[in-house]
């Protein structure tokens, strides 16, 4: 069901996927997408899609360790990242069967600390999601102890009931930028 919808939203949203690429291209050039590798169920690994939102010799790691990671985004990323557009392609990782659109968002390959701490509270046997409760719940402002609390919770309580509250709770939570630091 999730593939089909995730195909619907994709082929609905088409003129906007095009506009965005369009503002990436004519601003940094090729790729528009950027593909990253990451974690999914069962500690496998799939490629993450996400608009490019950074210029091209950005060093491929995790945002925070960037330093100033403002220096490498791109103007069009700016407000892509704001209003969480850049997630837009992960259609394709659900479309793929890679995702859900609710889950704990996919670690990066590397986030090892990360991964042990879902393993131990046995989250990594859920399909990533593109938002999920930690996302509403902190972001980018909580721990990764936190987080690993909220995705064991969301294990807990997983409902179509609940991942409806999280979808909505997710659009407030986007449209107000809460917990976002980049």
């Amino acid at each position: 069901m999730s593939r089909l919808l995730a195909a619907l939203i994709f082929l609905l949203l088409s003129p906007v996927y095009l506009l965005i690429a369009l503002c990436i291209y004519f601003e940094d050039g090729m790729p528009i997408h950027f593909k990253q590798k990451r974690v999914g169920k069962d500690y496998s690994f799939f490629p993450l899609y996400k608009f490019r939102s950074m210029q091209k010799n950005t060093p491929n790691v995790a945002t925070h360790l960037l330093g100033d990671p403002s220096r490498y985004l791109l103007k069009t990323g700016k407000i892509i990242r704001k209003l969480s557009l850049d997630e837009l392609p992960n259609m394709l990782n659900i479309i793929s069967g890679e995702m859900n659109f609710v889950g704990p968002r996919p670690a990066l390959f590397n986030q090892d600390d990360l991964m042990a701490l879902r393993v131990e509270a046995g989250v990594h046997k859920l399909k990533p999601g593109i938002t999920g409760w930690a996302q509403i719940n902190g972001r980018d402002e909580i721990s990764i102890q936190q987080k690993v609390a909220y995705e064991k919770e969301y294990l807990e309580r997983k409902s179509l009931w609940f991942d409806a509250l999280i979808i909505v709770k997710t659009f407030t939570t986007v449209f107000t930028g809460k917990g976002v630091s980049h």
